[in-house]
């Protein structure tokens, strides 16, 4: 064995990782990944939540607006009803869903028309629809609008809380408008019930799920409102 070879054999020894050394990079790379794979994931879950609730919304005012343009304004369609409420809410429910496209269309005693809101009794909706992606919408009508219960991941997945993959809207026909049926609220940004909706719609995010009490992000300063810190940075 020459000298030149042996001395590139040399260099390549010392330029080489130990196994100890070796099992040490891939412990801290699994305790990295451990750390931060989680966060990422819910950030990731919350996104494609997120999305799903901005589809559904586009949706629903696209089939509200067909409805309307077909069979007139929305606070015409029970003229003749008069306050027979079964009346009001099959024609509501039966106009605006023509067209949407859904999987199932739930009577008021199937599962999914039960919404899981958090609490003891949930809400019932008179009617619903199994949306293509699993989506439950529920609707509970009037003739001056609409209640509409949304489970993005189905009524008998996930946490069914609001805030987390239930969330309401409320259509008015006078005003052409959906909320959440509540107006907006400067403070109790970490209230999910109060914000979810509105928050969603104005801002594309669930950071109102990161807040403590105080309203404060994890950073401990930034204090989430309606106009000027509108993220968890």
């Amino acid at each position: 064995m020459n000298k030149e070879f042996k001395s590139n054999l040399l260099q390549l020894k010392k330029r080489a990782f130990t196994l100890a050394e070796t099992l040490i990079v891939m412990g801290i790379i699994g305790v990295v990944a451990a750390l931060t794979l989680p966060n990422l994931n819910s950030s990731t879950g919350e996104k494609e939540k997120v999305v799903k609730f901005q589809k559904i919304y586009s949706n629903l005012q696209d089939a509200i607006g067909r409805a309307e343009a077909v069979y007139g304004p929305y606070d015409e369609w029970f003229v003749n009803d008069g306050n027979d409420s079964d009346k009001v809410n099959k024609r509501a429910f039966d106009r605006i869903t023509e067209f949407m496209k859904y999987s199932k269309v739930c009577t008021v005693n199937d599962a999914c028309t039960l919404f899981d809101t958090g609490t003891s009794e949930g809400q019932r909706a008179q009617h619903a629809i199994v949306l293509p992606d699993g989506a439950t919408v529920g609707f509970e009508s009037w003739t001056w609008g609409c209640e509409i219960y949304i489970d993005s991941d189905g009524t008998n997945k996930g946490p069914n809380k609001h805030g987390q993959d239930y969330f309401r809207l409320t259509y008015d026909s006078k005003t052409k408008t959906f909320d959440s049926g509540i107006s907006e609220h400067t403070n109790g940004i970490n209230s999910h019930t109060a914000v979810s909706s509105d928050w969603i719609l104005r801002h594309g995010n669930m950071d109102y799920l990161k807040v403590g009490n105080d309203g404060k992000c994890p950073d401990g300063k930034t204090i989430l409102d309606w106009t000027t810190n509108t993220t968890c940075k």
